[in-house]
């Protein structure tokens, strides 16, 4: 007999949406998706800042801060990288169940992935947040100095260059951040939300 058919689901009094209707907005994850360099941290980043200016209760959950506590001990295999995110996907799950807004900024890069993330939060709770930019311009920017060591296969599996991205086919927003600034694309991206997480 496994371990899972001793475990029972508790529903409680205190739930979602009175934790919503407490805050005045409803919980979703807003999921940030696109190659490394990109731009998602730092769009994610203005983005709360607007949302929390505006009363909303938000949480950021950022690929690299994971990496460095919940899934320390996960590498960049297929299977690691799939198990990563669904480790953030159930995380993202309760802090939705706890009413929050969450802004998941990973490079997510198989749809198959990302599809299971939707899963696991429930598409109704998930909309994903295409930051396009392309592998030239990420590579020119190469803030963490990731694109040259895997270049050079220092890195294994680096996205982009030794492994796939697989772009949203129809992403709810899609940003171009060759056009726009990371505040132009934060505020692009409130004015397309704020009433949805208002009306709730």
């Amino acid at each position: 007999m496994s371990t899972q058919s001793n475990i029972v689901s508790h529903q409680f009094m205190v739930n979602a949406q009175k934790r919503s209707d407490l805050k005045n907005h409803r919980s979703i994850v807003l999921w940030f998706t696109g190659l490394s360099g990109s731009g998602k941290s730092t769009i994610s980043d203005r983005l709360e800042q607007l949302l929390f200016n505006a009363g909303i209760h938000t949480y950021l959950l950022d690929g690299d801060n994971i990496r460095l506590g919940l899934n320390k001990g996960l590498g960049f295999t297929k299977e690691d990288r799939e198990e990563n995110l669904r480790r953030i996907a159930e995380v993202a799950k309760l802090f939705v169940d706890a009413g929050l807004v969450v802004l998941s900024a990973f490079v997510s890069p198989l749809i198959k992935d990302r599809e299971m993330v939707k899963e696991i939060i429930g598409a109704d709770n998930f909309m994903e947040i295409y930051v396009n930019t392309s592998l030239e311009e990420c590579e020119r920017r190469d803030v963490k100095g990731f694109y040259k060591k895997a270049r050079t296969g220092e890195i294994k599996n680096f996205t982009g260059i030794s492994a796939p991205y697989e772009p949203p086919i129809k992403p709810a927003i899609e940003i171009n951040t060759q056009l726009l600034s990371a505040e132009e694309s934060a505020l692009a991206i409130y004015k397309q939300i704020i009433d949805n997480l208002r009306n709730h």
